[in-house]
């Protein structure tokens, strides 16, 4: 069993950003799976947290990824 459940984040020019829980998911939405950042989310977090302690762990994690592109709000 893993320790982390992986959760795929978009970040806007705006600093928002959305969560899917998949590429399909977010694809189905019109969402290129191609600009999604997997983000590995820890599995008592993903499990007890609530969706703004998720959001602002997914936030922290794409300030790893300075290359990461934007999508249009």
């Amino acid at each position: 069993m893993t320790d982390t459940t992986a959760l795929y984040a978009l970040r806007f020019p705006d600093g928002s950003l959305s969560l899917y829980i998949d590429e399909q998911y977010a694809q189905d939405r019109g969402i290129d799976p191609s600009r999604l950042v997997r983000i590995e989310i820890p599995r008592e977090m993903f499990i007890s947290g609530t969706i703004q302690d998720i959001r602002e762990y997914v936030a922290l994690q794409l300030e790893r990824y300075p290359q990461q592109q934007t999508g249009t709000a």
